[in-house]
């Protein structure tokens, strides 16, 4: 469809015409007023029908008007229709001294044909020359009809009018000039702004190309929670959840939590989070439902204006279905294997106590070796029990309100006759009562470790020591050594299942790397959180993060 007129810009419009159009439409103007004067002429001023010179101004107009569409400029080199305008002060003279003294003021109608050469753009000279001239021989006559009793007036008139006329031109050449450079200027900046756009449209082209050749989904929202940047990987979850692409995070969306059931409530959706200002890493939920649901780990990042404002936020999702998968696979069997161990073992136990119990009718060596199989049956029995723990994904805690100074006393008098035959020192320093939110029996299982492991890693004798603080919303224990040490990227995996340092093996020190990875799932079961620092030769602190309340009673 094509531009409606009055959308155009009027440079627009007169650029889209024709050189016989251009022409005609710069002639208009004069040849409308000298229409409108021969319409009127009869009524208002009947004695200029009889002039010949007024006659012949009103025919010179109408020639001319008619040559602006006659004559095919188009094919004339050197612009040769700025003629028009020069004939024009032609007619004008015949009009203007063909109805004096009737209508002496039709000299004004010069500036007409002086506008049109001046904006013109060429013959700069020539239209200055022309400007001055052309209204001087206009008004020339009447001061020759006065001769020889000229007046200083009719000198002036003669002189002052051509006068005006170049400083009307002048004005008007210095304006186009202007205007020239002006556009030339905006003609630049446009070619400039069209490059930067040109670019800018193929580094977008690039980015998109590179975020849907990543083989994870990426999305960019404002604070107002629309998207700025999303490829297709993000676009194939979000499918997958039936939400809706214009609104993020928000409607009914198939996003379930870790058990693959139950649905998220919005505000725990990665985008919700993310909109409102969280920084997380890791956090799994299912996306869909039935045998196309998948396993994804979304990750997010706010992003922050310089003045410190949030404006946004980058979440990041990842399918770990088939990592999901396997890991599942994996602790499925290491559960099989473990359960397949109990049996013999409680077997081979049980045996050799009751053996042990009647060791006075065994011979020294016998029983001697007897007791070296019940340790090293038992030890196996504790391996498979970290086994099983660590496979399992239902580990239960029953939290409840729980005095933790009682349980480091507790777990201090388990380990005091270990700590005696390793020279290991160990003091605690925690207020009493210490109320928190948890299992006693499994955060007791947590201080054990903790504790036996510093003791272990203390080879050379040394202080272990206990300490807590609290607030109102979190119970905090740390248990410090002055062993061996690790160094900071042993410390970064230590929570890691069957990690193990290499001083740690070098050292022969017992253990198969679980009982750290138990202590933080018991830790994560309840809520709370557990760090270490380090460093090789500097001994270690493991901190523990509780609830020190429990979640509101529901009504």
């Amino acid at each position: 469809m094509a531009e409606p007129l009055f959308h155009r810009g009027p440079g627009r419009f007169f650029g889209g015409l024709g050189p016989r159009a251009q022409v005609a439409l710069c002639q208009l103007p004069l040849t409308l007023v000298v229409l409108v004067l021969a319409v009127i002429t009869p009524f208002a001023w009947p004695s200029l029908l009889h002039s010949p010179l007024f006659g012949a101004g009103l025919a010179l107009h109408g020639i001319l008007f008619l040559a602006c569409f006659l004559v095919p400029w188009e094919r004339l080199p050197h612009r040769p229709y700025l003629v028009i305008p020069v004939l024009d002060f032609a007619a004008i003279a015949f009009l203007r001294n063909g109805a004096a003294p009737l209508l002496p003021g039709l000299a004004v109608l010069v500036v007409f044909p002086v506008i049109w050469l001046s904006a013109s753009g060429v013959l700069a000279r020539s239209s200055l020359v022309l400007s001055f001239l052309g209204p001087f021989f206009i008004m020339a006559p009447s001061a020759v009809d006065h001769l020889p009793a000229v007046t200083a007036s009719d000198l002036t008139t003669v002189v002052l009018f051509p006068v005006m006329m170049l400083a009307v031109s002048l004005a008007i050449r210095f304006a186009s000039v202007n205007l020239r450079l002006q556009q030339r200027e905006l003609a630049e900046k446009d070619r400039e702004l069209r490059d930067l756009l040109a670019a800018s449209r193929e580094r977008e082209k690039l980015l998109e190309t590179v975020l849907d050749a990543t083989d994870v989904g990426i999305a960019a929202v404002d604070r107002s929670g629309h998207f700025l940047v999303s490829n297709s990987r993000q676009r194939s979850f979000r499918r997958a959840t039936g939400a809706d692409e214009a609104f993020p995070g928000q409607g009914h969306q198939l996003i379930f939590g870790q058990d693959r059931r139950t649905l998220l409530p919005p505000d725990r959706r990665p985008i919700s989070r993310a909109m409102a200002g969280e920084s997380f890493a890791d956090y799994l939920v299912w996306a869909g439902e039935g045998p196309e649901q998948r396993a994804v780990s979304t990750a997010a990042r706010p992003l922050v204006s310089e003045d410190g404002r949030l404006t946004g936020a980058v979440v990041v999702y990842t399918d770990v279905t088939g990592w999901v998968e396997s890991v599942a696979a994996n602790q499925e069997l290491v559960s099989n294997v473990s359960h397949e161990f109990k049996n013999p073992l409680n077997s081979i136990i049980g045996n050799v106590d009751l053996v042990l119990d009647e060791a006075d009718l065994l011979p020294p060596h016998v029983a001697k070796r007897l007791v070296v199989v019940q340790r090293n049956a038992e030890r196996l029995m504790d391996l498979v029990a970290d086994l099983t723990a660590s496979a399992s994904t239902t580990l239960n805690v029953h939290p409840k309100r729980t005095d933790l100074a009682s349980l480091v006393e507790t777990s201090l008098s388990s380990a005091q006759a270990s700590a005696q035959r390793s020279h290991v020192e160990i003091a605690a320093d925690v207020p009493s009562p210490l109320w928190a939110y948890a299992d006693p029996l499994r955060i007791g299982q947590v201080l054990d470790n903790l504790v036996s492991n510093a003791i272990k890693y203390s080879p050379g004798g040394g202080r272990i020591s206990i300490s807590a603080t609290a607030d109102r919303q979190w119970v905090r224990l740390s248990v410090t050594d002055t062993g061996m040490g690790m160094s900071h990227e042993d410390a970064a995996k230590v929570f890691t299942r069957f990690f193990r340092t290499q001083a740690a093996q070098q050292a022969a020190i017992p253990g198969a790397g679980l009982g750290l990875s138990i202590t933080r799932m018991i830790v994560e079961r309840h809520g709370g959180s557990i760090m270490c620092e380090s460093g090789e030769g500097q001994g270690s602190t493991f901190t523990v993060t509780l609830p020190a309340e429990g979640p509101p009673p529901a009504f």
